[in-house]
């Protein structure tokens, strides 16, 4: 059930990057600019949309996920490619891009950004704990001064019940937040979004998984020549065996072999390569 007396949305009239299909998602073909520009356009507007950041274990599992599926699939969804697999597919596809946009990095951008610039109001929701929470907002404050952090919450790792709900979105209206960043992993923080999106006046909710952790100083990411390699899966694995092996074992493989179904078809059909981004 959802808090009652939803906040009535509007239609989108900022402009979107363009998508391209992979494996049944439509992927925003966008760089790190192209999206803080949007969020900022977002912002501006008083819009309400948005981010989810995709790597494949995202797109395989909107496959078997219908409410994961219904939240990548909506009109107030910005999609964008997280892992560097799905930069490769999509160049694949007849593409250009140079960069994935990853969610970690994003959330970087985006403080930076409203440190110096933009004085976007931030509210944290969710972080293994308070402790946790309270780690992240005080290293970032650390790393951009004068970011305007306005409220958190880690919620339980149980589904909230309507009456919470309904609490935490009068919270996050109160601190009348520009953002909402998510960090309670997929594909818990998608199907958040999608379902209070109505309910709060935030103009931009953004799903970034592990960068509260990585943020926070919790987790350490993988070396950037790691990442560069589309090989992030393989260091997360080696310090999360236990968590993360079913993940990868059920979800990589069955993505190669999706995409090349898909690419394919593609080139069967005699589909000519769409005009590149840049």
């Amino acid at each position: 059930m959802c808090p009652e007396s939803p906040v009535q949305s509007q239609p989108d009239l900022i402009p979107r990057p363009a998508t391209v299909d992979v494996v049944g998602v439509p992927l925003a073909v966008t760089d790190y600019e192209q999206t803080l520009r949007w969020m900022d356009g977002m912002v501006a507007e008083r819009r309400r949309g948005y981010v989810c950041a995709c790597n494949t274990h995202t797109v395989m599992a909107s496959r078997e996920d219908p409410e994961l599926r219904t939240a990548l699939l909506s009109s107030e969804a910005l999609n964008v490619p997280d892992g560097q697999p799905l930069v490769w597919a999509m160049n694949a596809l007849g593409h250009s891009l140079n960069d994935r946009v990853y969610g970690p990095e994003l959330m970087a951008r985006a403080c930076a950004r409203a440190a110096a610039d933009t004085g976007h109001r931030f509210y944290l929701y969710g972080g293994r704990d308070q402790d946790a929470l309270l780690r992240l907002s005080l290293s970032l404050r650390r790393r951009f001064p004068g970011i305007n952090i306005v409220g958190g919450y880690a919620p339980p790792f149980r589904s909230l019940g309507h009456e919470e709900r309904v609490a935490i979105a009068e919270e996050i209206n109160g601190s009348e937040a520009d953002v909402v960043w998510v960090g309670i992993g997929v594909p818990k923080q998608e199907k958040w979004m999608a379902v209070m999106r109505p309910f709060l006046e935030a103009p931009v909710l953004v799903g970034v998984g592990a960068a509260f952790d990585f943020h926070a100083g919790i987790v350490p990411q993988a070396p950037p020549g790691l990442q560069r390699a589309g090989l992030e899966w393989a260091y997360r694995l080696a310090r999360e065996p236990r968590r993360l092996w079913r993940r990868y074992l059920r979800y990589n493989p069955r993505f190669v072999a999706a995409f090349a179904r898909q690419l394919v078809a593609q080139r069967n059909a005699g589909e000519k390569p769409r005009i590149p981004y840049r």
